[in-house]
């Protein structure tokens, strides 16, 4: 007999993180290497753009994984945009992630509302679309190599 619960909760989310990874280390001999290693670990990569006035005027945030750059959000305010600046934060996270991280590749999601055909101009390629999520809308996955 089982009781289910359906609660927010820390501890239990980290523990059911760490048995995951175990189990996923003891089937994939990538992951096995990677054990202990720095990375093993998702490591926080963070790019922003302050105005002259020191406001927030865009941002990427994302992490590294093992060889991999993955962009979570990309946002640059209305009054910036079409000036290039989301090309600078991306190329800025992706050489970060090249030469200082040994990253050769990059993954993001992003709906048809936002942007897919930018990050398209920039080299990524849609390997996922997931229709009607969110209703009336399609999310795209796109992967870049980083050269």
């Amino acid at each position: 007999m089982f009781r289910i619960e359906a609660e927010v909760d820390k501890d239990r989310r980290d523990l059911l993180r760490s048995r995951l990874q175990d189990t996923n280390t003891a089937a994939s001999p990538v992951l096995a290497a990677l054990r202990g290693t720095p990375g093993e670990r998702e490591v926080p990569l963070h790019v922003w753009a302050l105005d002259a006035a020191g406001d927030l005027a865009g941002g990427l945030v994302g992490h590294t994984w093992t060889t991999w750059l993955h962009v979570i959000y990309l946002w640059v305010d209305a009054g910036h945009r079409g000036t290039g600046l989301g090309s600078r934060l991306l190329a800025r996270a992706e050489h970060i992630a090249r030469t200082d991280r040994g990253c050769t590749a990059s993954r993001l999601e992003t709906w048809d509302f936002q942007a897919p055909e930018f990050y398209t101009r920039h080299g990524y390629e849609v390997v996922c679309t997931i229709p009607d999520y969110p209703p009336g809308h399609t999310e795209f996955t796109l992967a870049k190599q980083l050269g």
